[in-house]
């Protein structure tokens, strides 16, 4: 099969609906030529339901980032779908979590906090050492962010795990540089999706985006953000690690 993903093997986690972004990451890089392994925490069946949706069979296995013992038996668990001579091109780390308290900066407990640094940072991290093994060629991890330059409304504690994300990119991209693994992260515009539903007043959030895309932003499309994961995911950024790829219509660079 051509594609500009042709013959590589993609890890892909945060499947929950087919309107998320590791959705259409997913599907466009099956079009392009993947082979494609999806993860899933808690509600497996569903998504086992999701992937049949997807242009070709992908398996899916389980992983909660924050249990040590799904992390250490991932590699082994993904040979046995792959067979000899299993390996991993790339990875998409899809994965953000906060509690409701998060979402108030002034009130919020460490306990909230701490949860949300560990999910949606610190993982990017475990999973990607979780799957070293398997990424003896070298490869290309892409991470999904929010652009953590400014203070957002209403996205308080979620905002400040989204600036962990981004420096643990970076130190990753500096120490797996040696092994040929690039690192990058797109840094997508807000999209009607199950983690929206989590954040309060995102309709507030989202406005923003309805008046400042100067090339216009659809919240209801996530496709144009999983085809920028997936061009993270080829060949023809074979020098570019540490980076923030925007994909939000242009807002990341409009002054006030």
């Amino acid at each position: 099969m051509s594609g500009i993903l042709a013959g590589k093997r993609i890890l892909v986690t945060g499947v929950l609906t087919d309107a998320s972004i590791a959705f259409h990451a997913a599907k466009v890089a099956q079009e392009e030529g993947a082979d494609v392994i999806l993860t899933g925490f808690g509600r497996l069946s569903l998504v086992e339901r999701i992937a049949k949706r997807l242009p070709k069979p992908a398996p899916v296995i389980e992983v909660d980032v924050t249990n040590q013992e799904h992390l250490d038996s991932l590699a082994d668990r993904i040979r046995e779908h792959q067979g000899e001579g299993a390996s991993l091109d790339g990875i998409v780390h899809s994965i953000a979590f906060g509690p409701q308290g998060v979402f108030n900066f002034l009130e919020a407990e460490w306990e909230d906090v701490g949860t949300a640094v560990h999910v949606s940072a610190y993982s990017l991290k475990s999973l990607t050492m979780a799957c070293l093994p398997l990424m003896e060629r070298g490869g290309s991890v892409v991470g999904l962010t929010f652009d953590a330059q400014f203070a957002w409304p209403k996205y308080d504690w979620m905002g400040i795990a989204k600036a962990a994300l981004e420096s643990t990119n970076r130190y990753l991209a500096r120490d797996l540089g040696a092994k040929n693994i690039r690192c990058n992260l797109v840094s997508a515009g807000p999209l009607r999706s199950m983690a929206a539903k989590s954040i309060p007043g995102f309709e507030e959030l989202a406005d923003v985006w309805n008046h400042r895309a100067p090339i216009g932003w659809d919240l209801s499309d996530p496709e144009p953000t999983g085809r920028g994961v997936v061009g993270l995911l080829s060949d023809f950024f074979p020098k570019t690690t540490g980076e923030i790829l925007h994909v939000d219509g242009g807002v990341h660079m409009m002054g006030a």
